[in-house]
């Protein structure tokens, strides 16, 4: 079968490898639409969060045809659609253990989750990007549509956080330099685009929203975007931190925490959403195929990863497969 491999830092190759035998509490898998994450390019380049080895095949954000299943296996069978979750307790499934970048692939049955039938594949494969968007907004506390949101970032976790948003009924904001990804936004249902990087976007911020907003969504990872938040939140705003960055600092007016009452947390991943996550995208009937901005088959894709590297008008790059 094909698949392609990290084989060691910044070098990948399609292969020609052998097909995966599964075990009996197992599930072979058909790729059907993988998406490309910046996780993945830094596990090119040989970073990564926990011990991997390689060779390595990528491909943590997915969407598979059940082709086999093992005889342990109860809760499935040949011709279900699936997505799958990639935090398996200590192992991550695209990095230390291989992923889906492949024409078959083997999960266990209990890190999968049916896809319901008004759910495309694409869509599917923007299940785990769209989750921790949508656990963003499940702890935001009581999120409704009595609140005014701004969300800064409009990569794919942000364009998350306002689809699911503003299919609670939030008014949304976007705060994003890109006009391209801004217009994203207002599909996804944001009203109003905002510049960050301009000098009144703190006094335009506090405008749009009567004084502050009620919810602050930081998901572009820029420690100056973190600053920021706490100056156009309103008195007792929620503010919910997404964005990664580690290292980096930028000066910030600490003591609106205090005198504005906020509740100021942190989140990772989307742990324990995941049913819930796609309850939520098959009862809304939520469109996120307008975040794929660009589809390569699996033959081509080194040039996936290369589009993705070079070119930064992506927001997310999907590799499909037919394989049957």
């Amino acid at each position: 079968m094909k698949a392609l491999q990290f084989m060691s830092p910044d070098v990948m190759s399609l292969n020609d490898i052998a097909s995966p035998a599964i075990g009996e509490d197992e599930v072979l898998l058909a790729a059907r639409s993988v998406g490309i994450c910046h996780s993945d390019i830094d596990l090119l380049a040989g970073r990564y969060i926990i011990p991997f080895e390689y060779p390595i095949i990528p491909g943590h954000e997915w969407s598979a045809e059940v082709i086999e299943v093992g005889k342990k296996v109860t809760k499935l069978k040949a011709g279900d659609r699936v997505v799958g979750e990639c935090v398996i307790g200590v192992e991550h499934f695209g990095f230390s253990i291989s992923g889906a970048m492949a024409e078959f692939f083997i999960a266990k049955e209990g890190w999968l989750h049916k896809l319901p039938e008004n759910v495309s594949w694409k869509s599917g494969a923007l299940v785990e990007p769209f989750s921790c968007g949508y656990y963003a907004t499940v702890r935001a506390d009581n999120l409704d549509a009595s609140d005014t949101a701004i969300v800064f970032g409009a990569g794919p976790i942000g364009l998350g956080v306002v689809a699911a948003a503003a299919a609670k009924g939030v008014r949304v904001i976007i705060a994003e330099p890109s006009e391209a990804r801004g217009k994203v936004a207002i599909e996804l249902g944001a009203e109003l685009v905002l510049d960050p990087t301009k000098s009144d976007f703190v006094a335009a911020a506090l405008d749009a929203t009567n004084g502050g907003a009620t919810v602050i969504f930081e998901a572009s990872g820029r420690p100056e975007a973190m600053a920021t938040t706490l100056e156009v939140a309103g008195f007792q705003a929620r503010l919910v931190n997404i964005g990664i960055d580690v290292g980096r600092s930028a000066e910030a007016k600490l003591g609106l925490i205090q005198s504005k009452e906020l509740q100021v947390r942190g989140i990772i991943g989307s742990p324990g959403v995941w049913p819930e996550t796609i309850r939520f995208l098959a009862r809304t009937g939520l469109d996120l195929s307008k975040l794929v901005t660009s589809t390569f088959d699996l033959a081509d894709a080194p040039r996936a990863y290369d589009a993705v590297m070079n070119d930064k008008s992506q927001i997310k790059v999907h590799v499909t497969s037919n394989a049957s």
